[in-house]
């Protein structure tokens, strides 16, 4: 896993080395082991690596035997052997044993339709010098960043934002929607960042860039229209999916150093980890995160997983003030504004991996979406039942399934509010956004915290809708209703949030690359071709996934109710201890120079927060309080006082120019 940069300009042929070496500085943390650059007239490319496979041979940029096709490349791609062999049946001369120089000759052999044989996650730039053009391709689920700034005949692109704000010539400013989209559905949309001109290759596409311009094509969608309509027996599903999580698994142990795996004490990352132990590593190594408040903790599961698995494992704790002290780091990394602290244990739990000297873990992240893990797949199934007779007072009693706590607490208040929250829309059934309206409305209320002029810049949730829906597949509706929420929940919260947020940038902010077997392509698609009743079974999740993973871990561990991975919000921030930073950056002062937010509506919600009982904000105004917090970091980080210097630069990087490599000391 590593960090990647580049730049395209056909117009003018600057000396880039300086920018690039900047660039790849900020990107120190995704690729310490090592540096390369590639120069030629107007075209520059540079990787920072860390160490996977072939750890001797395998430093970037990489070439093809004419030295005419030149790539870098961040990720993995997990069926390089094979690959390598029908490669070298052809022909093909390899100077590294990478899974990179697999990807080169590839290239030579099918051009872009190349990213049908990849299995893996990646995001790389591949410059074809004979034909002048720029390849840039990311894996089909979003698990790898690839951002970029396109102006006219000039493109850069980068792993991470930063990298691209290391030329200063790029405008550093926040986008108005996209900011008011996040306060929305979490996450920017599709290509769209958090930043005005910054955009990302989406998932499962690939952008070509020449002179005469820049074309993104996908090469793969969420398959979540392609259900099997026939009667296939639900023995014959289970075996096929055994087999292929199972080899999903073994492929993503290739690597030349030891692979560990993070261990929730869930179903998805136990069973991951119980393959893994009784298949391929006796002496696994697990890594868990656990929590000073007992609201969030796991701890008890995951011991219950350990006396099972009698893995190696190490464990960290996360305390309040340890989220409130790294939360700054967090937004330094994530590069967008976040609306709960679910990002910062699993930073500790990286850097926990790193310290234990481990580069490389599994984790069980995928299987909610593929699997119908999410109780929003639950609600939309018990609205649509209610919807069919709105006046029942039985109906909305099966939410009692979803949320025991809330109807054991005893609180008829609480109750009712649960009532009216799903009942808001509940007879829309036919809008092709059904399942995800209630959570929209929900978090499109934090928008009541933006300032007038921010407000005024931008459209409301109704409009968002609006736009999402015009962007759905023209045979949407025809999909199954289950399926349909799925695609959402993947295409919005998987891509844009989960797998970026608290994925790849918790986890490379310490040089760590997490892999993840439920997202294994085929995986996915045969997820989406059985029937939903197999993911979702009445209101239990991950049919068929419990099922394979009965007699392989605890029963107890399969049957216990779901419990989100949460992280403390409020009390993160508002104690007798506050970190040091809070002071400023929500003073009414700061809040009117970066006129984000209305000052006196934070100053009274900072206020219901300091009250004693230290629980006083309901859960849409924590959301509101991180989401406050995280962008006026941002702002702070990359609008105010972005560094003019990255932390580190590469020494030795090695340069190469055309046909002659030199090393710079």
């Amino acid at each position: 896993m590593c960090g990647i940069a580049g730049i395209i300009d056909f117009n003018h042929h600057e000396d880039m080395q300086a920018l690039l070496q900047r660039m790849l500085g900020f990107l120190h943390h995704r690729g310490p082991d090592a540096g390369g650059l590639y120069m030629d007239h107007g075209v520059g490319l540079g990787h920072a690596r860390l160490s996977i496979i072939d750890l001797a041979g395998g430093d970037q940029p990489i070439h093809n035997e004419d030295r005419n096709v030149w790539i870098v490349y961040n990720g993995e791609v997990f069926n390089y052997p094979e690959l390598r062999q029908e490669l070298l049946t052809r022909g093909h001369r390899f100077y590294t044993t990478t899974d990179t120089e697999v990807i080169v000759h590839l290239y030579e052999e099918m051009g872009p339709a190349l990213f049908e044989k990849l299995n893996g996650q990646f995001a790389f730039a591949i410059w074809d010098a004979r034909k002048r053009h720029l390849i840039l391709g990311r894996d089909r689920v979003g698990i790898r960043p690839l951002f970029y700034v396109h102006n006219g005949q000039r493109l850069q692109f980068a792993s991470e934002i930063k990298a691209l704000f290391a030329d200063a010539r790029i405008q550093r400013k926040l986008d108005s929607q996209t900011l008011s989209d996040i306060f929305t559905c979490w996450t920017p949309v599709d290509d769209r960042t958090p930043f005005t001109g910054v955009r990302q290759v989406p998932a499962g596409h690939y952008a070509k860039f020449s002179e005469k311009g820049i074309r993104i094509t996908p090469y793969w969608t969420i398959p979540a229209g392609d259900t099997d309509p026939g009667e296939r027996p639900f023995e014959d599903w289970l075996e096929e999916f055994k087999a292929l999580i199972l080899d999903a698994t073994r492929i993503r142990l290739r690597a030349d150093v030891p692979v560990g795996a993070y261990l929730s004490g869930g179903i998805d990352s136990t069973y991951t980890s119980a393959l893994v132990k009784n298949n391929f590593n006796n002496r696994l190594c697990t890594f868990s995160v656990g929590f000073s408040d007992q609201r969030f903790d796991e701890s008890h599961f995951q011991k219950l997983a350990l006396e099972s698995l009698q893995t190696e494992h190490r464990m960290t704790t996360c305390a309040e003030n340890s989220i409130g002290a790294i939360f700054p780091d967090v937004v330094w990394h994530t590069e967008t504004p976040i609306l709960r602290t679910a990002p910062a244990p699993l930073f500790l739990l990286a850097r926990l991996v790193r310290e234990t000297n481990f580069k490389v873990v599994l984790t069980g992240e995928g299987a909610d979406e593929i699997m119908a893990g999410y109780n929003i797949f639950k609600e939309a199934q018990v609205r649509r039942f209610w919807a069919r007779n709105p006046l029942s007072e039985n109906r909305p009693m099966l939410l009692q399934r979803l949320y025991p706590y809330i109807f054991a607490e005893g609180s008829e208040r609480a109750k009712q509010y649960l009532k009216s929250f799903f009942k808001k829309d509940l007879e829309q059934t036919d809008s092709p956004i059904y399942s995800h309206l209630p959570r929209w409305h929900n978090t499109a209320q934090l928008r009541h915290f933006f300032s007038d002029a921010l407000r005024n810049r931008t459209t409301g949730s109704k409009r968002f809708e609006e736009r999402f829906t015009a962007s759905l597949p023209t045979d949407f509706m025809q999909w199954p209703a289950l399926s349909r929420a799925q695609y959402i929940e993947m295409r919005l919260f998987l891509t844009n949030y989960l797998l970026s947020s608290q994925g790849d940038r918790m986890a490379m902010a310490h040089s760590v690359e997490g892999r993840y077997p439920f997202l294994d392509y085929r995986v996915i698609e045969l997820a989406f071709r059985m029937p939903p009743r197999y993911r979702l079974f009445g209101l239990t999740e991950k049919h068929i996934l419990k099922t394979a993973a009965r007699g392989v871990i605890p029963p107890e561990l399969i049957d216990r109710p779901k419990q989100p991975y949460r992280a403390p919000i409020s009390s993160a921030f508002v104690s007798s201890a506050p970190p040091d930073y809070m002071a400023d950056l929500l003073s009414e002062k700061r809040l009117e120079e970066s006129s984000y937010f209305a000052p006196r509506k934070v100053h009274q919600l900072r206020l219901k927060a300091r009250q004693p009982n230290g629980r006083a904000l309901s859960e849409r105004e924590n959301m509101a309080l991180v989401g406050i917090i995280s962008t006026q970091l941002l702002d702070d980080q990359f609008i105010r006082h972005f560094p003019t210097e990255p932390d580190h630069l590469h020494k030795n990087l090695k340069i190469y120019h055309q046909d002659t490599e030199n090393r710079l000391n």
